[in-house]
């Protein structure tokens, strides 16, 4: 049975029309594209789309310190995967982790005078490529009804975290 078929035995689906269907698809390419260009970008200078997605909350704290799981909440991303890059990360001198002095089961994450660099000689560049191919192709009218919209859709995932719609 196929999706379709499972949808119509079940109870009713609000099926996208043609231009809720071509905006979502429009939508999944844009993002690949811009994933793409913006690995592609950052692969110049060493750094992986990961290691910026930490490197940048690490350069903001005071210290550059921020708790692993602190870290791992800004990234939106689980243990596992935060221990695995953290480790790869480490391993090239980008940052180093370290026990919380008031809390023995808490890890701290260091940014390095590596991690640092790295970061200062990638942003340029990624700043660019982010400018040159999403805002300053919108006007700011788009860019605060794009903002809007992001807000909205991420407050109704949180608020609906608990539910998984494939279950019912």
């Amino acid at each position: 049975m196929d999706l379709t078929e499972r949808a119509a035995a079940g109870a009713a689906v609000r099926w996208l029309d043609e231009d809720e269907a071509r905006m979502w698809r429009a939508y999944l390419v844009m993002r690949r594209d811009l994933d793409g260009v913006v690995d592609r970008q950052l692969a110049q200078g060493g750094l992986s789309t990961a290691d910026y997605a930490l490197l940048v909350p690490l350069s903001e704290a005071p210290e550059g310190v921020l708790r692993a799981r602190e870290l791992g909440r800004d990234a939106g991303w689980d243990r596992s995967r935060l221990s695995h890059q953290l480790r790869r990360m480490e391993q090239r001198g980008l940052v180093e982790r370290f026990d919380c002095e008031t809390d023995a089961r808490g890890t701290m994450v260091r940014l390095t005078a590596a991690g640092r660099d790295a970061l200062t000689a990638s942003a340029p560049g990624h700043v660019e490529t982010v400018r040159r191919y999403f805002v300053d192709l919108l006007s700011p009218e788009e860019v605060a009804v794009l903002e809007s919209v992001a807000r909205r859709v991420s407050a109704a995932i949180a608020a609906g975290d608990d539910h998984d719609p494939c279950q019912g």
